[in-house]
C-alpha cells in the first residue's frame, strides 16, 4: 500500500462514503475482527474524534471570520479618521502649507501644471 499524504484534506465525498460504511457496519451484529485498528470500538472512537475536531474547526473558523470582520472595520474607521484629519489640516493650514506636507499631502505649489502639447504644423 503506498504511503498516504496526510497533509491534504480528504474530499467531502470520501468522508461521506466512509460515514455511510461505518453506519452500515453497525447493522452487522456478527462483525468481529482480530485487527485492533478495524474494531467497532476503534471505529466509534475515531468517528467521535473526527466529529469533535470538525466541530472545533467550525467554531474556530467562525471566530476567525468574526475577528477578520472586526479588524476590517477597524481598518476602515482608522482610514476614514486619517482622511478627516488630512481635510482638517488642509482647512486649517491651507493647501500650500508645510503642515499639509507633513501629513502626506502634496503642496499645491509643488504640483506640476499641465502643458499643452504643441501640434505639429502640417507641412505642405
Amino acid at each position: 500500500m503506498p504511503s498516504q499524504d496526510t497533509t491534504r484534506r480528504l474530499r467531502p465525498q470520501i468522508i461521506s462514503q466512509d460515514i455511510d460504511s461505518f453506519h452500515g457496519l453497525q447493522t452487522i451484529s456478527t462483525y468481529n475482527t482480530a485487527r485492533s485498528d478495524a474494531s467497532v470500538d476503534t471505529l466509534q472512537q475515531a468517528y467521535q474524534a473526527m466529529l469533535a475536531q470538525q466541530q472545533a474547526e467550525t467554531e474556530k473558523l467562525a471566530l476567525y471570520r468574526a475577528a477578520a470582520d472586526a479588524a476590517r472595520l477597524a481598518e476602515w474607521e482608522f482610514h476614514n479618521a486619517v482622511l478627516a484629519m488630512k481635510e482638517a489640516v488642509r482647512g486649517q493650514y491651507g493647501s500650500d502649507s508645510d503642515q499639509a506636507q507633513a501629513v502626506g499631502l502634496k503642496k499645491k505649489s509643488d504640483r506640476k501644471r499641465p502643458n499643452r502639447k504643441k501640434t505639429m504644423a502640417a507641412a505642405s
